[in-house]
C-alpha cells in the first residue's frame, strides 16, 4: 500500500508516482541512491520500485543494502538494459522482480501489486466484517450489498482498519500507511478522511473512535 519510487528521470518518477497514486498507493519519489536509503530507513515501504542506474548510490548498492539489513519493503528494479543476463544480475542481487524500460503502464501497476501481496504482511484478496466486503484485487468495496463509491485514499484506510480485525489503529499508523511522506500529522487530515468515511458507509455506524488511541471497526 506503501512504494517508494526511486527513479533518476524526474518526470518519469512523477509520472509512475501519479498513476500508482491512482491505482490507491501512497507514494513518495526521490532521484538519488542516496536519497532513497534514507527514505527506506524513515518508513515501512511495501515495495520499491527502483531504477537500478540511479545517480550518488547505485540502485544495486541499495538492493544489497536493503538485503542485507532484511528489510521486507519488496525490490521491483527497473532499468534499460533488459537482456537476460542483466535480469539475472538484477535478481541475484536481490531484487523481487525486474521490468525493462520502456514500459506498459499497466504492467507495472500489476506487478506492484503482486510483490504487494509477497509481502511480510499478506493481505487476502478479500477482507469481509460487520457486513462490509473490500475487493484488495478490483479494489471495489460494499456494505450489506450497496456498493460503497469510495476515493483511494478512503479505501486505504478502510482496508487498515479491516485488516486490524477489530484492534485500535492509531491516527500516526494511518498516516504511515495510508498517506506519503509529504502528510503534514498536524493537518487534521485523518480526521476529515475518517469523517467523509463514516458518511460514505451510513447507519449504523461502525468506525469508533477510541479516545486518544485511534480508530477501530
Amino acid at each position: 500500500m506503501r512504494v517508494l519510487v526511486a527513479e533518476d528521470e524526474e518526470m518519469l518518477a512523477e509520472l509512475v508516482a501519479t498513476g500508482l497514486r491512482r491505482a490507491g498507493f501512497a507514494v513518495d519519489t526521490v532521484y538519488s541512491g542516496d536519497a532513497a536509503l534514507a527514505y527506506l530507513g524513515l518508513h515501512d515501504y511495501d515495495v520499491v520500485v527502483l531504477d537500478r542506474d540511479l545517480p550518488r548510490v547505485h540502485g544495486d548498492d541499495v538492493a544489497r543494502k536493503l538485503v542485507a539489513t532484511g528489510s521486507r519493503t519488496r525490490i521491483l528494479m527497473l532499468t534499460a538494459a533488459s537482456s537476460t543476463e542483466d535480469r539475472v544480475a538484477g535478481l541475484d542481487l536481490g531484487a523481487d522482480d525486474y521490468l525493462g524500460k520502456p514500459f506498459e503502464f499497466p504492467e507495472l501497476v500489476s506487478r506492484v501489486r503482486a510483490l504487494r501481496r509477497r509481502s511480510a504482511r499478506p493481505v487476502p484478496p478479500q477482507l469481509e466484517r460487520h457486513g462490509i466486503r473490500l475487493d484488495t484485487v478490483r479494489r471495489t468495496a460494499s456494505r450489506e450489498g450497496r456498493e460503497l463509491d469510495l476515493s483511494p485514499k478512503e479505501f486505504s484506510v478502510l482496508q487498515l482498519l479491516l485488516e486490524a480485525d477489530g484492534a485500535t489503529v492509531s491516527a500516526e499508523e494511518l498516516l504511515e500507511r495510508a498517506w506519503d511522506a509529504n502528510a503534514d500529522p498536524f493537518t487534521g487530515a485523518v480526521r476529515v478522511c475518517m469523517s467523509k468515511l463514516r458518511g460514505k458507509l451510513g447507519e449504523p455506524a461502525l468506525i469508533r473512535t477510541v479516545q486518544g488511541v485511534g480508530y477501530a471497526l
